[in-house]
């Protein structure tokens, strides 16, 4: 028995509109296919330009799909309202069933996209993940961390976390390298090479200052002195190759110095 007075499905679904919603679908494909594959051609130019493309490509696929379904939809199938009213039915019965966990996630995707604590492109850190944000999705949110693992968050429980954004959609973010020195030293003599040590890499951002900090702190049952070196990567992929070049010259110079011997390190 047919509800709402609904037409048979063998009525309205027939084999030749089968072919034909498989025809466009495989033409919206190739073509998404395309514009992803330009739009990231696109992005390779700059940093700017990658975060800038990163973010339009969900955009884009968003978009075309929703117009391929229309297409199929309204142009091919041209289902009955009542039909459509009888779906929509029995598909939200379903979801509030079945799917409680689901709408909380997309939920809080909703609320990811609404709110934008985040976007895709920037560096955050969500509990105890650190990476780059290279999806947020409608179910989860997924980040690369710096061993590029793959690292896929349920946005449920992103919303329970506290999201520390390193660069909030900037192409360059802050670095920090830390050094673990004796007592003894000359702080002043030390900034002034650390700071020096920063500025000479490559990877640098100029724009903003370069900062450093001293601490006492116990290491291994004894008194030392934490320095903090603190600065700006002109290219947020380079974060860590940014990090190592610091610590690197760093040391180097404090040792050529004679601030600390070699064997300290």
């Amino acid at each position: 028995m047919n509800q709402l007075g609904a037409p048979p499905v063998n009525k309205i679904i027939t084999s030749g509109k089968i072919v034909w919603s498989l025809i466009i679908i495989l033409i919206g494909f190739i073509l998404l296919k395309i514009i992803d594959i330009l739009l990231n051609k696109i992005g390779r130019k700059s940093a700017q330009y990658r975060i800038l493309t990163k973010r339009i490509i969900p955009i884009v696929k968003i978009i075309g799909w929703a117009v391929v379904v229309y297409i199929i939809v309204q142009g091919v199938i041209r289902p009955p309202l009542a039909t459509v009213i009888a779906f929509f039915t029995s598909v939200g019965v379903a979801i509030g069933f079945a799917a409680q966990d689901l709408l909380k996630n997309i939920f809080g995707g909703l609320m990811i996209l609404f709110d934008r604590p985040f976007q895709i492109g920037d560096k955050i850190e969500a509990g105890e993940e650190y990476g780059e944000v290279v999806k947020i999705g409608l179910r989860s949110t997924r980040i690369v961390t710096a061993d590029d693992s793959v690292v896929t968050i349920p946005n449920a429980e992103m919303m329970n976390h506290s999201i520390s954004n390193s660069n909030n959609g900037e192409t360059n973010c802050q670095v920090v390298a830390e050094f673990y020195l004796p007592l003894d030293i000359d702080t002043q003599k030390v900034r002034q090479i650390a700071v020096e040590s920063a500025m000479v890499s490559k990877y640098i951002y100029l724009n903003k200052p370069v900062t450093v900090l001293f601490f006492n702190e116990m290491k291994d049952k004894r008194s030392i002195i934490k320095m903090r070196l603190k600065a700006y990567v002109s290219d947020l992929q380079n974060e860590f190759i940014f990090k190592s070049d610091m610590t690197e010259i760093t040391l180097r110079e404090l040792v050529k110095e004679k601030v600390i011997r070699e064997d300290y390190l």
